[in-house]
């Protein structure tokens, strides 16, 4: 076996503009997904409306996120993303970001694995792969930078 980390692909960058919160206890909030774009050389086109972002914040304010929503390919076709991760940083830092405040993300630690599914021949390979990715909070959006774990 190999000691060797695997190589990434890049796959696409996603802008996912947010809504404001809505908190529905202490600790579980949802946050509604209003629409965005998807730009890369793998993936292009625009992610819908009417998703969300299901998050729950820890004791140690590390939040769990769990965003579903669904992508139109410039070919039209519809692509359902689950997306899980994890954000973490410093307690001010992250205390800023739940009020939706912009924070240096070089602060803060965002990663996630999205699954896909679709019916679209041409983006089987999408539902048959690993993907990782690296994300930024911003007060009205997030930004990813999805890879494929080659």
């Amino acid at each position: 076996m190999s000691d060797a980390p695997p190589p990434l692909e890049y796959v696409a960058d996603l802008v996912v503009r947010v809504a404001a919160p809505t908190v529905v206890s202490g600790t579980r909030r949802v946050v509604g997904i209003t629409g965005g774009e998807v730009t890369g050389p793998r993936l292009r086109g625009k992610v819908l409306a009417g998703g969300a972002d299901f998050q729950v914040i820890r004791a140690d304010s590390t939040t769990e996120l769990e965003a579903r929503y669904v992508i139109q390919t410039d070919s039209g076709a519809l692509i359902y993303v689950i997306n899980t991760g994890f954000r973490h940083g410093p307690a001010e830092a992250m205390e800023r970001l739940q009020k939706g405040e912009a924070v240096d993300p070089g602060l803060i630690y965002f990663r996630c694995t999205p699954r896909f599914e679709t019916s679209a021949a041409e983006y089987q390979w999408l539902t048959k792969n690993v993907f990782v990715g690296t994300a930024v909070r911003r007060p009205d959006s997030v930004e990813l930078a999805i890879y494929q774990l080659l």
